[in-house]
């Protein structure tokens, strides 16, 4: 009797328990180096008004969220209707909460009512890793924009106070040169490499393999406008977001300005999504503390505003009990000529 089905099915199981000691292991880390009862005493004297808007921009940022993602399904060749793609995100939102590796679990779960309605597999990936990808890119040039805007409308005296603290407080000049050149570039580089792939032939004949037709279809299937509403549409979300931690530290009285909430989430968010974690927790509170300490924002209070940040989701899981039939239609095939 052959044993490698019960073995191979254990190890996945193995990687997801691993995960939920090592986030909770270093969730405890943090807590335990801030003192429990400190943080619990900011949690405590929060805000009812700013716990409010936080939970209502996190709302805000996965309902962009949805629209991004049909938006990606539509430029991939499909169309969803939004009124299924809200819930289905929010289920998604719902996974996330519940299940070990950080947003993985979410993911899957579109992916898989994507191709449910219709949409291969191939694509219905893609779509995923398109918004993922499209989130982050965004996050970066908000990151940027944030430090350039920041410093020039003259909000960059937390940011000048950190790298004093480091030794760095000569660089913030060449910092904002630096994140002017990348937000272009950033903005301008996914079109243009589109462009380049689908008008050389030199190189679009790599990409002739069926595996690779996701690709053609983003390179001739009006590039410009739908990677102008994954922008738009990204900005928007990570705005929403950021505001989302904004209000936690406002909930906790640690006040920070805007543009340096935008430029500190860049990393916290980031990490919160690594695999190491349980829905982001423990590694999105030690990049709070990381991050914001040298920002001028007392340990306890960074910690606090982690905390509130990770249970808006779940004060919104109830949204993924909103009506949605998968069986209400299949997912309708787009032309590609730039409708």
């Amino acid at each position: 009797m052959s044993l490698g089905p019960t073995r191979y099915a254990a190890r996945p199981q193995g990687r997801r328990a691993w995960r939920l000691a090592a986030a909770l292991a270093l969730l405890a880390a943090v807590l335990w180096w801030v003192e429990p009862e400190r943080v619990w005493a900011e949690l405590q004297r929060a805000d009812g008004g700013w716990l409010l808007a936080g939970l209502l921009s996190s709302a805000a940022a996965n309902a962009l969220s949805a629209w991004r993602w049909r938006a990606g399904v539509r430029w991939l060749g499909f169309e969803v209707p939004l009124r299924w793609a809200l819930p289905v995100y929010f289920r998604g939102v719902a996974a996330n909460v519940v299940l070990p590796g950080a947003v993985l679990g979410g993911d899957m779960l579109r992916a898989w009512s994507l191709h449910r309605r219709g949409v291969p597999v191939l694509e219905a990936g893609v779509s995923v890793v398109l918004d993922r990808f499209s989130g982050l890119w965004g996050l970066g040039l908000l990151g940027c924009l944030a430090l350039v805007v920041g410093s020039v409308s003259g909000h960059g005296d937390g940011l000048q106070s950190a790298l004093h603290a480091l030794g760095l407080s000569g660089f913030l000049p060449v910092m904002v040169v630096v994140a002017a050149v990348l937000a272009v570039a950033m903005a301008l580089s996914p079109y243009m490499v589109l462009r380049v792939s689908a008008s050389h032939d030199m190189y679009w004949a790599p990409l002739q393999r069926p595996a690779w037709r996701w690709w053609r279809q983003l390179a001739t299937h009006a590039p410009a406008r739908h990677w102008g509403q994954q922008l738009v549409g990204s900005l928007a979300v990570q705005a929403a977001s950021v505001t989302t931690l904004f209000a936690g530290l406002h909930a906790v009285g640690a006040p920070l300005p805007w543009a340096g909430v935008a430029l500190a989430a860049v990393p916290i968010f980031v990490l919160a999504t690594l695999p190491v974690s349980f829905g982001g927790w423990g590694t999105r509170e030690a990049a709070a503390v990381a991050v914001l300490v040298p920002l001028g924002i007392d340990a306890p209070a960074a910690v606090a505003a982690s905390v509130l940040y990770g249970l808006a989701p779940i004060a919104q899981a109830p949204l993924a009990l909103l009506p949605c039939d998968d069986r209400d239609g299949r997912a309708d095939a787009t032309a590609s000529d730039g409708r």
